[in-house]
This record gives structure tokens, sequence and C-alpha cells, in this order.
């Protein structure tokens, strides 16, 4: 019998697909547990619109995420840090501080998104990664100058 799976299912397959599966296994568990449905030609042409609305949705979210990233790297975030001798940096910047400074000049990236291996602990500027989506990863110039 072949079902379209509503939702993921381990060993079988992932959301949207088509597979053929034993009757019995698909009545009595895929089916009655609302895993699956099976395969119509009213439930195959939903499944070919969901999928046009998926791309349609990926797309337009993509095409956001890329002028948030344009907008991103035409800026520079400015620290002002305490310095020894040498310019040496007290402390560091942390991954906190950038999420603040970017909420501060009203972008709403989660957290989780900043990309940054170690802090930022001498002066200059420096390159932080932000993984907006899969597609778009937005690359900001955070600079570090005497206070």
């Amino acid at each position: 019998m072949k079902v379209i799976l509503i939702n993921d299912v381990k060993g079988q397959g992932k959301k949207g697909e088509i597979i053929e599966v034993k009757d019995g296994y698909a009545k009595n568990y895929l089916i009655k547990k609302g895993y699956a449905v099976p395969l119509t030609d009213k439930s195959k042409e939903k499944l070919q619109q969901e999928i046009k609305e998926t791309k349609l949705r990926k797309n337009t979210l993509v095409k956001e995420c890329q002028k948030l990233k344009n907008k991103l790297e035409a800026k520079i975030f400015t620290f002002k840090v305490k310095t020894g001798k040498n310019d040496k940096v007290f402390g560091s910047v942390s991954l906190k501080q950038i999420y603040n400074e970017l909420v501060n000049h009203g972008y709403d990236i989660d957290k989780k998104k900043i990309i940054l291996t170690k802090p930022i602990s001498c002066l200059g500027k420096h390159s932080i990664n932000i993984q907006l989506h899969k597609a778009v990863t937005a690359n900001i110039i955070v600079e570090l100058i005497k206070e």
C-alpha cells in the first residue's frame, strides 16, 4: 500500500514522502496514529500544493535574510574598551555584548545564530559570522577601539 507521510517516521521516511509499506502496517499503525494518509489523487494533489507553498515560503524567507545580511554587512559595530600598556585590552568582547549591540541597533537576531569561537580581546577590526538561514550567512565587522 502506498501512503504519504504526514510526519517524519524513523526508519521509514520524512514528512511529505510517498512510501510503499505493507497494508497492515499502513492501516493499523501509520494511518491510525496519524503519521500517514493513503495515497489517492486528492491527497497527492494536496501534497503537491503543500510542496509549492513550502518552496514559496522558503524563497521569501531567504530573500528577507539576504536583505538583512546586506544591512548588517554595511555597518561596523564599534566597542570602546579600556586598554593598558602596549594597547592590551582589559577583558574581552563577548557574544552577549555583540548580541546586545545588535539589539541596540534594532536587529532582532537569535543569540544562537552568532558564531563566535572565542571572545575578541585585541584592538582592531574583527569579522564575525551570523547564520541567518541555512543558505545565508552574514559577515559583520566588529571594531574595538580605545576608550
